[in-house]
């Protein structure tokens, strides 16, 4: 799936589309219990974190014209990098399963027709998507975003210039639980984002302006859940748009934020099974995984994601942190060895490390203690082995 280089703007379109989201906006409502205050200061804070570990990433694929895989291989080695390509395109397969359930909910709540065409309507879009290439994406991208940019800041102002502040009863979530939720769904993106800032003009630039948009964007989709839940009491987005008298281009932002973000899943799935075998064919491997997601979509239930979003963090967020330590700090490459038995060692302590912490309430949540853990390991290892080797 060669690609030609890509500019500044098509990689913040690019990101753009991705943080559009109605999952994120459905995400956005469990922050309502804490209130708009405090809603708003553990997103922010979440996707602070979120992002920076997105941008170290990206700048690895940019910097050495990688795919996300393919630079697992250089902490994981050749072999070892198997497993999370593998789970990479079982998690990939499922947020597309879950993007296209959303979508599907939420258009048929604007136009009920059945939930089950929707997810027809929207996993043949993206199929399209996928057989115009993200290469040729950059028009219809470009119209796509502009129309979507507008349909948002009328939903924005329906919420937040017509609503009106209610108080929240019930059971929330803690401040740290709402943070960690607001990591994970940039954490949900750290193993694709190379698969775009490889093929950029000027890589750092290009994963700094991706960052940056995807956190502006999907903090705005976050907000714009929790708005719906404070200032409507209403969590169904395509009821508050269908009140609000949107109609049709209230179902434009659904079917559209729902085909651009899921378009990326889909298509890094095809990228991922690349590096699996070089006998798999990028394009129609995408494909598959649309074909598999929508069928997943019609098929299973898929309300609460706050489970999945953690498991991706659990094993994410350690495999990202070594991959830091290694290109940035001890400058070491392993994807020359079949195994890079070591750091897949601290790769399940630091997976075990997420799931414990999972238990206890940190203001800051538990991916950036888990993270910093894990690096702090990653380079003591290396130091006491390096130490070794030399008295021996």
């Amino acid at each position: 799936m060669t690609q030609k280089r890509t500019s500044l703007f098509e990689n913040g379109l690019i990101w753009f589309g991705a943080g559009v989201s109605i999952a994120e906006i459905l995400t956005g409502t469990y922050f309502a219990p804490l209130g708009f205050g405090k809603g708003l200061l553990a997103i922010l804070i979440g996707h602070v974190i979120g992002c920076t570990m997105l941008f170290f990433a990206g700048v690895i694929g940019g910097k050495t014209r990688k795919s996300a895989m393919e630079t697992a291989k250089m902490s994981f080695g050749q072999k070892g990098c198997l497993l999370f390509a593998f789970l990479n395109i079982m998690q990939l397969v499922g947020w597309t399963a879950i993007m296209i359930y959303d979508g599907a909910l939420a258009a048929n709540g604007a136009w009920a027709i059945g939930k089950w065409i929707w997810c027809l309507v929207i996993g043949g879009l993206i199929v399209l998507w996928i057989f115009v290439g993200i290469e040729n994406l950059g028009k219809i991208n470009t119209v796509a975003m502009a129309a979507l940019f507008v349909l948002t800041i009328v939903l924005s102002y329906v919420i937040f210039g017509e609503g009106t502040l209610h108080g929240i009863s019930g059971e929330g979530m803690t401040f740290g639980a709402a943070v960690e939720l607001s990591v994970a769904m940039p954490l949900s993106w750290l193993p694709l984002i190379s698969d775009y800032t490889r093929e950029a003009k000027h890589p750092v630039k290009a994963t700094a302006v991706s960052a940056t948009t995807y956190g502006i964007v999907s903090c705005w989709m976050y907000v714009i859940g929790m708005g719906a839940a404070i200032f409507t009491e209403e969590s169904d987005i395509a009821q508050i748009m269908v009140k609000a008298g949107l109609g049709f281009a209230g179902l434009l932002i659904i079917v559209f934020s729902t085909v651009t973000t899921t378009f990326l899943d889909a298509w890094s799935a095809g990228i991922s099974s690349e590096s699996i075998s070089v006998k798999c064919s990028g394009k129609w491997f995408a494909v598959g995984a649309a074909v598999l997601g929508t069928v997943g979509a019609i098929c299973f239930p898929m309300e609460d994601i706050t489970g999945f979003l953690y498991l991706i963090g659990s094993v994410f967020a350690p495999m990202i942190a070594i991959q830091i330590a290694d290109f940035y700090i001890l400058k070491k490459d392993c994807s020359n060895q079949p195994f890079g038995l070591q750091n897949l060692i601290i790769w399940v302590i630091g997976f075990l490390l997420y799931r414990l912490l999972m238990r206890v309430d940190m203001a800051f949540g538990n991916t950036l203690p888990d993270m910093i853990i894990t690096i702090l390991i990653c380079i003591t290892v290396n130091r006491v082995k390096g130490k070794a080797v030399k008295s021996a």
